[in-house]
């Protein structure tokens, strides 16, 4: 039960527009009176932050950082209901049917600049399921900005301005931080543009169950540098100045800072921006097991000698782990000679790499260490690379539905149109972009391969077209039917 109500406390630091107002009208009340009164005290001296016996100085840090985090605008569009629900009206001429409106709102966060030519990283939850995006940057610039790509399984997008000579944050390594060492948490916190607080690190690898999907990872640097909502997707600097991470939730009864912040590694951050710019989706490299962490009851339970490293509960068939010999009950103790405390910490490592990629394991096998190469595979069980659906055919990009859209719509699956080709099927079609697909010649689709799977039925068919049904982002379904036959030459 601790657990559980632990769990209940973790808030994602998205900005939602009248979020502030809301936490001061309900927290604080409509009417505040702010009382200053001045005594005459013994004067108090505080004492300084040191380091190594000297005091810690956040200028150098704080001024490599702020220019480069930028101030993240979203809108997106909820559906709500027309008219509102009169029971005395019911009662009598029985229910109405009531039309579904689309409104728009606006969310706020932040985002670090990555490159001179206009790259920015932030957090999935700050952009999901908006319908426009625009950055500002701390000299008050704004700009529009693509979404390049996401990955909500890490809570990390990949945005896009056209700009040049962009200032940038010199890109550390997370792993190198240590428990107790300074960092700094720079963003956007309630709007405040080029905010910037101080904290040590509490703990690194933490896993606290906010991200959804089997394939999440969690592996958290958990500060106690201040951060609130509109913070997430800025930056978690050290005193070098150097990135180190991003952040992207806090553990809150309230909504706004309490005690803890956490902040995604950058030793993931980096492999995650490099797939989504080489190949617009993240080439997520699986050893095909299922893993726990190790606690003194289970450790007592399964007769093993230790509690730290990832116990191996179950193997996939036509996995990379079988296939290297691995076996239910081994204990995954290190990555590439690097040690590996708990499951998060093997999640981190795991997720540096790509599909193809070879690794060496030590595992602790009925207290015997033994060593394994594993090859390592993508979520459709092979080596190769993963990329977004592009079909010629159809002139766009197809992308599965965000959980955010899912939820705003009602729906449960759907792929989303995307970079619609001018002269494309789509084009031809007046398929616009954002349009949302359901169902393809009635059959559901949710992936990609569905997609080519329905085409490909084609080949044998006497009728090459596709009978589409969907909806557009305000949630209004309209149908299209798109001819397949090939084009006159």
């Amino acid at each position: 039960m601790k657990s559980l109500k632990f769990l209940g406390l973790l808030i994602v630091a998205a900005l939602v527009g009248g979020g502030v107002s809301y936490l001061y009208n309900n927290h604080f009340g409509n009417k505040t009176e702010v009382i200053i009164k001045e005594t005459q005290q013994t004067p108090i001296q505080y004492s300084a932050m040191t380091h190594g016996g000297e005091p810690v100085d956040f200028t150098y840090a704080a001024d490599q950082t702020v220019n480069a985090v930028v101030h993240v605008m979203t809108t997106y569009q909820v559906q709500q209901s027309s008219q509102l629900r009169d029971p005395f009206l019911e009662y009598f001429f029985g229910e109405r049917n009531y039309q579904q409106s689309p409104k728009t709102k606006q969310a706020s966060g932040s985002g670090v600049i990555l490159s001179k030519d206009g790259y920015i990283v932030t957090n999935n939850h700050v952009i999901e399921g908006s319908t426009q995006v625009s950055v500002v940057l701390n000299d008050k610039r704004q700009s529009p900005a693509k979404i390049v790509g996401t990955d909500p399984t890490t809570d990390l997008a990949l945005l896009k301005v056209e700009a040049d000579d962009l200032p940038t944050i010199p890109i550390g390594n997370s792993d190198d931080l240590k428990i107790g060492q300074w960092v700094l948490a720079v963003g956007n916190p309630f709007n405040l543009t080029s905010t910037v607080t101080a904290g040590i690190v509490s703990a690194k690898a933490r896993n606290i169950n906010i991200l959804s999907g089997d394939m999440k990872i969690e592996s958290f640097i958990q500060t106690d540098a201040a951060v609130n909502p509109g913070n997430s997707g800025g930056a978690l600097v050290n005193t070098k100045g150097e990135l180190v991470g991003i952040n992207a939730a806090i553990a809150s009864q309230t909504g706004s800072y309490t005690g803890y912040a956490f902040a995604i590694p950058t030793t993931i951050m980096s492999k995650i921006v490099a797939d989504l710019k080489e190949f617009g989706k993240v080439q997520r490299a699986l050893l095909g097991v299922q893993i726990q962490d190790i606690d003194a009851d289970f450790a007592k339970a399964k007769n093993l000698q230790t509690m730290e490293g990832a116990y191996v509960a179950a193997i996939g068939e036509n996995s990379a782990a079988k296939e290297a010999g691995m076996k239910v009950g081994d204990i995954i103790t290190h990555v590439n000679g690097k040690k590996v405390k708990s499951v998060s910490e093997l999640q981190e490592k795991i997720s540096r790499f790509r599909p193809g990629d070879q690794v060496e394991l030590i595992l602790d096998r009925n207290h015997v260490d033994v060593k394994v190469s594993v090859i390592l595979k993508n979520v459709q069980g092979n080596t190769q690379i993963i990329k977004n659906y592009d079909a010629s055919t159809l002139g766009a990009t197809l992308e599965p539905l965000s959980e955010r859209k899912k939820n705003n719509l009602g729906i449960e699956y759907g792929l989303e149109v995307k970079n619609v080709e001018k002269g494309g099927k789509f084009h031809q079609t007046g398929i616009p972009e954002g349009y949302i697909i359901l169902r393809i010649n009635n059959q559901k689709v949710s992936t990609n391969a569905d997609v080519e799977q329905i085409i490909s039925q084609l080949k044998d068919s006497q009728e090459k077209a596709l009978f589409i049904s969907g909806c557009l982002p305000n949630g209004k379904v309209v149908y299209y039917a798109v001819d397949m036959n090939e084009d006159e030459k």
